[in-house]
């Protein structure tokens, strides 16, 4: 036990960890659609300080549910590498046309959030791999919910890709940290502990 807030703790870490994409540590939060990365890395990213954070969907599209990984590499990690800022043009899901561009700077740490975030051609340039370990199941509950009845035909074919995706380049089993979310008490709000992709490394699980 300890009476430090995993977050805080997590937060503490980073920045010790070797920079994976030129000067930047870049941090994966990966899980299913609705477990609850986009809260997560906000959180976290709060906790290093104000780290930038980069949400996948601003890279996906209507057409393109999991073909980001181009603009990825080109828009943000060539740049990134070369500790320079990234600029990119997010995606108006409701527009369903591309934004103004938006600046990531090359921090010393760098998360990258979404569904995806720790796939096969990514995880050369993480530092760590985070996974929001919540069940396939209850997590898409939760996303229909939050995104309420009129997404309803997005859903059907999100889960439909989403299967696909993880069928063919699942993250979790590569996950240096699983993530979960505390249904009752508790400073953060979760526990934290040792994911697949680190089998050899001391624990890490806080249930304080």
């Amino acid at each position: 036990m300890t009476s430090t807030d995993p977050l805080t703790r997590l937060a503490g870490e980073l920045p010790l960890l070797a920079p994976s994409c030129g000067p930047v540590r870049l941090v994966a939060v990966d899980g299913h659609a609705g477990s609850g990365k986009s809260t997560f890395a906000e959180r976290l990213a709060g906790a290093c300080g104000g780290a930038p954070v980069l949400h996948l969907d601003d890279l996906a599209s209507h057409t393109a549910l999991f073909g980001w990984t181009d603009r990825l590499r080109e828009e943000v990690l060539g740049p990134l590498g070369r500790g320079e800022s990234a600029w990119y043009r997010p995606y108006d899901w409701e527009a369903r046309r591309m934004a103004p561009a938006r600046e990531l700077p090359p921090a010393p740490v760098v998360l990258v959030e979404g569904v995806g975030a720790g796939r096969r051609a990514v995880r050369p340039f993480l530092a760590r791999l985070l996974w929001m370990d919540l069940a396939r199941e209850e997590s898409w509950r939760r996303g229909r919910l939050r995104d309420g009845p009129g997404q309803a035909a997005f859903w059907r074919g999100w889960t439909a890709a989403e299967r696909r995706h993880f069928a063919e380049d699942p993250s979790r089993p590569h996950a240096d940290t699983l993530v979960r979310q505390r249904t009752q008490g508790g400073a953060g709000g979760y526990a934290l502990a040792p994911g697949p992709g680190r089998p050899h490394r001391g624990p890490e699980d806080d249930t304080a």
